[in-house]
């Protein structure tokens, strides 16, 4: 049988990692998905570049161009595979591909996160398939696993470490004792870390990948609009000190979690139980707890990004887009694993309606009933505690830190007692809010 013809746009990091197994592996693949898989067409700016890339794979008869529409103007192209990145250039050709019948793999999370329900209809409108395992997690099938693997379950929460960079930030602040800006630099000059990390640092990229899993998971619209996010550029090594001594790491977690009333969907750093399969998670290394009513709890644990990795997602989206070529577009696995018209309309809540515990570090003056002042607030807020610990005054001065674990409350209740602890005369500095996971 004539193998399946692909078409790549963008031959960058995962680009040239795809072409690479796919050449490396073409046997194995070809046995696998009952058909040869082949790239015949690369679409790059810098053709130059691309083309010597491509010979160097052995990629003898591949033809390269530098306009991206002329892959997808091919009648012989059968997947066109976008690894260009970003919201602009990316969705209009995702969305030309569509319209001209051929199937799309990408990698590109922040294009479906954010524009996911008009690409995935108009992809259903076509008959055609549109792949994104490489989108979260990297080389994790963890799209397959909510999609297919637990379609038996009700899903409860997922929870994962999503993001390399902030997981690599924060294993090397716990090791070295170093605070956030220090490590930033390491992991910039190591290459974990872009020039520009924003995305990475301030949680957004782990976001667009939250509400991907959410979308499958709970059979919701993709609506990365209503995620809450927050980074670790606040993070103190302080705060990654206090949270070991008290049994804790801290990670920055992408959440999605089956609440009363609705859909919670949030990216923020959290105190996970040391005693945690996750907690152990370290360095650039990804990790994902998927929680159903039937399976009980799972864990997915690998490389979230890197070459080969994220090829070998991309490579199983062309191998399943291969599988089901030529079957009725009715009978294939949905895009969000839910038929297209069984999506719930479940809200995503607003943070402020969000149950979890809390650490709180509060810098205070060392002196006599600031710490009955403290939880006396709490009490009046229904806040109940579950720990705390006051350090010593340090050195030269009459000042301490006083770390507080709740129970859980209700993010808007904690808010309000939080204001009016900041406005204590003895409170010296902004206190310091972390949410905890038990993840149990």
């Amino acid at each position: 049988m004539k193998p399946i013809q692909v078409g790549l746009l963008g031959i960058g990091t995962v680009g040239s990692g795809t072409f690479q197994v796919l050449q490396r592996n073409q046997q194995e693949i070809e046995r696998r998905a009952g058909r040869g898989i082949a790239i015949t067409m690369v679409a790059d700016l810098n053709t130059e570049r691309a083309r010597e890339l491509v010979a160097s794979l052995g990629g003898d008869g591949v033809r390269v161009v530098a306009d991206a529409r002329e892959v997808i103007a091919n009648p012989d192209i059968d997947i066109v595979v976008e690894l260009i990145g970003g919201y602009g250039i990316a969705k209009a050709l995702v969305m030309e591909a569509i319209a001209a019948g051929k199937h799309v793999v990408t990698a590109n999370k922040a294009l479906l996160a954010v524009h996911g329900t008009e690409i995935f209809e108009a992809a259903q409108k076509r008959g055609v398939m549109v792949a994104f395992e490489a989108a979260v997690a990297g080389g994790i099938p963890i799209i397959k696993a909510l999609r297919e693997g637990l379609s038996a379950n009700r899903i409860q929460w997922v929870a994962g470490i999503i993001n390399g960079t902030t997981n690599f930030i924060l294993s090397e602040m716990r090791d070295k004792g170093l605070d956030f800006d220090v490590v930033l630099k390491e992991a910039q000059r190591l290459g974990y870390a872009e020039a520009d990390p924003t995305f990475d640092i301030e949680g957004v990229d782990a976001a667009h990948k939250a509400t991907l899993m959410s979308a499958i998971a709970f059979g919701i619209p993709v609506q990365f609009d209503k995620a809450y996010v927050e980074g670790i550029t606040k993070l103190a090594g302080a705060d990654i000190r206090y949270a070991e001594q008290l049994g804790y790491r801290i990670k920055l977690l992408g959440i999605a979690k089956r609440a009363k009333g609705g859909i919670e969907l949030r990216v923020h750093p959290s105190l996970i139980p040391a005693k945690r399969l996750i907690a152990n998670v370290e360095g650039a290394m990804n990790a994902v707890v998927v929680q159903g009513d039937a399976v009980g709890t799972t864990l997915y644990y690998g490389k979230g990004a890197g070459s080969e990795p994220t090829a070998s997602a991309v490579i199983a989206d062309l191998v399943d887009v291969t599988r089901l070529h030529t079957a009725d577009p009715h009978h294939r696995v949905p895009h969000l694993a839910f038929q297209p018209g069984s999506l719930s309309n479940l809200p995503v809540l607003p943070m402020s309606e969000v149950v979890t515990s809390y650490y709180l570090r509060l810098r205070v003056a060392d002196e006599a009933g600031v710490l009955a002042q403290v939880t006396g607030l709490l009490a009046q807020s229904g806040i109940s505690i579950d720990a705390v610990l006051q350090r010593e005054a340090e050195e030269g001065t009459r000042q301490t830190d006083l770390i507080i674990l709740t129970h859980d409350t209700r993010e808007g209740t904690m808010n309000d007692a939080l204001a009016q602890i900041q406005a204590l005369p003895a409170v010296l500095a902004p206190v310091v809010r972390i949410r905890k996971e038990e993840l149990n």
